[in-house]
């Protein structure tokens, strides 16, 4: 099956109009007072609002691209062919979920969407990251170009991921491998999501992706095809998400929010539906997972930080994981 052309889509840029605080990747890279500025603006948007944007962040334009071509792909197959890509031992963290599977933690309507979960690339099948739900499911008799882009992708953000937890380490004082290292050969996920237009007949109160909070230590969202993104506020109110197509969105999760003892946010964020209800929507976050066996105890350092007192658990990710699944619809 051809692939659409890259032309198929038509990228909104909201680069004149971005309303989170963006972090260059090239003062990391230069060193001295250019990183000390990247590392502080790392730490203090996730310690502030859970969120931040990273331009010049090395994924290349055409990596994402070729990825949402390959995407629009897949999704516009037959829903009986999609289904054959759907393995339910899986906790839906392996190859297709069919729209309306999920739905958000505490949530009594389904998200208005359909998704695609690439586990670790760089190992084999046989490797134990993929023991819990399966190795990778590949449409390769569908859409021949989809595992090579994915995997390129995968490997591109999960080594951006790796620079960004340097610096929210660094930040804190602590070792700068002590959040990276964590994740090494750890069962990180990118996620292609597929919002189709919202149809007459969606369930009350369903919208695309319902209020909730990440799972893992940080979430990369690389560009969205269209605008819906919003984090809720202190005071109540929910601010709409705008950034260059070309930044990539970062936003702490619920096991780095618990390893810092709430010093970084966790922030509830949602995907809202469009005015126009005949628009569709893809995005591709990447979940930075730690291993399963990784120990989420709050750190001391964060703890004499945050008033002297533990506010969250001791439980290991792949515990925390697993109640999160079961939270949520999937397990």
């Amino acid at each position: 099956m051809s692939l659409p052309s890259p032309a198929t889509f038509v990228l909104f840029d909201a680069a004149m109009d971005q309303n989170i605080p963006v972090v260059d990747l090239r003062d990391w890279h230069a060193g001295g007072e250019a990183r000390a500025r990247f590392v502080r603006g790392v730490g203090e948007s996730l310690a502030d609002i859970g969120f931040f944007a990273v331009s010049s962040h090395g994924v290349p334009v055409d990596l994402t691209t070729g990825a949402y071509d390959a995407a629009r792909a897949f999704f516009a197959l037959p829903p009986a062919t999609k289904a054959a890509y759907h393995r339910a031992n899986a906790k839906g963290q392996r190859g297709y979920t069919g729209f309306g599977t999920e739905h958000a933690k505490d949530s009594g309507a389904p998200d208005l969407k359909e998704f695609w979960q690439v586990g670790r690339t760089d190992v084999p099948d046989s490797h134990e990251v993929h023991a819990p739900f399966g190795p990778n499911v590949w449409p390769d008799a569908d859409v021949p170009a989809f595992r090579a882009i994915m995997t390129g992708l995968y490997g591109a953000l999960d080594a951006l991921g790796g620079v960004l937890l340097e610096a929210a380490a660094a930040y804190l004082g602590e070792p700068t491998g002590l959040f990276r290292d964590m994740c090494t050969e750890s069962d990180t996920i990118v996620r292609v999501i597929y919002y189709p237009p919202v149809a007459k007949d969606a369930p009350p109160g369903a919208i695309r992706s319902a209020a909730h909070e990440d799972i893992n230590l940080i979430t990369l969202l690389s560009g969205a095809t269209s605008e819906g993104l919003e984090l809720l506020q202190r005071d109540g109110t929910w601010r709409a998400i705008h950034t260059g197509f070309d930044t990539i969105v970062v936003d702490a999760g619920d096991m780095l929010q618990n390893i810092t003892n709430g010093l970084y946010k966790s922030t509830t964020h949602r995907v809202v539906n469009p005015k126009d209800a005949s628009s569709d929507r893809y995005s591709m976050p990447c979940f930075i997972h730690p291993r399963k066996e990784v120990d989420l105890t709050p750190l001391p350092s964060c703890v004499a930080r945050t008033g002297g007192e533990a506010r969250h658990p001791s439980i290991n990710a792949g515990d925390y994981l697993m109640k999160r699944l079961r939270e949520i619809g999937l397990a």
